[in-house]
């Protein structure tokens, strides 16, 4: 592994890890045995905040710390109506690592989250975003492109890795969406990208306590099955989803031309209407997670779907990652080498 481990050697600091590859926080998915399973493997886990009752957030990063020694971070979404006192419990707990997510977080509270020793990751979807954020006090970055899966922004990690990794090395900056393989990971760290991000590949082994229905959708499923959800009109300001073409898909159109008729006569305000929007997807993918609703629950996946056929213990896949990238490393050198 010499070669890899030169490579992300930044990442690894930075992370506090044996390996720098971060598990996306997927909510409903993402809870303490999956992200102590993890972290004990040698990667980075995420805990999804999302919109988790405090008290029961508190208690996940608890159940997390019995779990596992090793540093783990919680997701924090900006846009959850429970974000203030997710942002405090993390805070009071001296999380190591706090991750914004859903929005931009404002500096104010960066310097919160920073005050309690975490180091602080955001996302960035543009060069004026990860300035910004810099600018704000983050630590470090993470590129998502809209291969991901879940809620996704507009721009794929192809374009992002032009505009803000190749522009930005004075902080790490972490990378995803659409990766599954270690030969990809190989050539993203010679980009230089300090580490990288999945999710999909996660949910496909054997300690995501997910329902096997739902795995059973993500072995079937092509790439172009994971489709981004249309967003109709601009009333709702509707964040796109990637998730698999199932009816739950329709029902969503469905629920925005109904949501945009009340709109525009006055039935419902824009903040109730936004709430049922995010309502509906909570709702939907703990049907699938949990009760293996894959015809009207919501199929979460990034377009990787396409590259994942097998469910496979963590240990056997961290292997597999590092033993791919590590090889690919030693074919590019060679190739150098005329």
């Amino acid at each position: 592994m010499e070669l890899l481990e030169k490579l992300w050697q930044r990442g690894k600091e930075f992370l506090h890890v044996q390996y720098p590859i971060m598990a996306g926080a997927m909510t409903w998915i993402s809870n303490h045995k999956l992200v102590a399973a993890i972290c004990n493997q040698g990667g980075f886990g995420c805990l999804a905040g999302g919109n988790l009752p405090p008290a029961v957030f508190a208690a996940e990063i608890d159940r997390t710390r019995a779990l596992t020694d090793k540093p783990f971070a919680a997701n924090l979404i900006t846009i959850a109506p429970n974000y203030q006192e997710h942002l405090r419990i993390a805070v009071e707990k001296q999380l190591p690592f706090i991750i914004f997510a859903g929005s931009f977080p404002k500096a104010s509270e960066i310097k919160l989250a920073k005050s309690s020793g975490a180091k602080v990751m955001a996302f960035a979807s543009n060069e004026s975003i990860a300035e910004r954020m810099i600018q704000s006090g983050v630590d470090a970055l993470i590129l998502e492109g809209s291969e991901a899966g879940g809620h996704i922004g507009h721009v794929s990690l192809i374009i992002l890795l032009q505009q803000v990794l190749f522009n930005f090395s004075n902080v790490p900056v972490f990378v995803a969406g659409g990766i599954a393989t270690g030969r990809l990971i190989a050539h993203l760290l010679l980009m230089g990208a300090a580490g990288i991000q999945m999710g999909t590949r996660f949910v496909m082994t054997e300690e995501c306590e997910v329902h096997p229905k739902f795995k059973e959708a993500f072995i079937k499923a092509r790439a172009r099955d994971a489709v981004a959800t249309p967003a109709l009109g601009s009333e709702l300001h509707v964040v796109a989803v990637r998730a698999i073409k199932n009816k739950g898909m329709d029902e969503f159109s469905e629920l925005q031309m109904e949501l945009i008729q009340k709109r525009r006569q006055n039935l419902i305000s824009s903040k109730a209407a936004q709430y049922q929007v995010e309502n509906f997807w909570v709702g939907a993918l703990r049907r699938a997670v949990q009760d293996g609703d894959i015809e009207r629950g919501s199929l979460m996946a990034g377009q990787s779907v396409g590259l994942v056929h097998k469910i496979q213990p963590l240990h056997e896949l961290f292997s597999e990652i590092i033993h791919e990238a590590e090889s690919e490393l030693r074919k590019i050198k060679e190739r150098l080498l005329f």
